[in-house]
């Protein structure tokens, strides 16, 4: 058996120097460079713009919503399973949010647009209940920007996080902290 071991060791050698010798002995190197997976930063600025260029459409949004919703009740049976994190969980549970504050504006705006459709006392009703899922989406998201800041000090503590992303975690929820005007 120690024969046998040794003859495989040798016919190994034996193959890898025969097609070493068989490859092109030049000093040109192929260089290959894969595609790049982030764009460089240009050097000018993008601006980011707020508002829409087009309202978004009350339909779209409440198949969104819909849709928003089954996801959002599918990452809590996901997490309990174990199949996805807590953090896309509750992603998916803020999203929600975000998509109900997002349809009750674009309802506010529909119906000023049409201003014959809607009494004055429906338009007012509208316009609270966008107020309120506003204060509801701010209130998510301030939320879920301090759970984001605890999970990162508790990874940075456990060796696993970077200062960094403590900081940036840190600046959106302080951003969040101040009232928006």
């Amino acid at each position: 058996m120690r024969r046998g071991a040794v003859l495989g060791w040798a016919v190994l050698v034996l193959s890898v120097t025969l097609h070493a010798q068989e490859l092109p002995q030049s000093d040109d190197s192929l260089e290959i460079e894969p595609p790049l997976l982030v764009p460089p930063e240009s050097s000018e600025p993008t601006v980011v713009n707020s508002e829409p260029a087009t309202p978004p459409n009350v339909e779209k949004l409440e198949s969104d919503l819909a849709r928003s919703r089954k996801r959002a009740a599918a990452g809590e049976r996901l997490f309990r399973a174990g199949i996805i994190a807590k953090v896309d969980a509750e992603k998916r549970a803020l999203r929600v949010v975000q998509l109900e504050a997002e349809l009750a504006q674009a309802r506010v705006d529909e119906a000023k647009k049409n201003p014959g459709a809607q009494d004055d006392a429906a338009l007012a009703q509208l316009v609270a209940a966008a107020r309120q899922a506003d204060e509801e989406r701010q209130r998510a998201e301030f939320e879920a920007a301090a759970l984001n800041v605890k999970r990162q000090r508790m990874l940075l503590a456990l060796g696993s996080g970077r200062k960094s992303d403590v900081a940036r975690a840190e600046e959106k929820l302080a951003s969040l902290a101040k009232p928006s005007p």
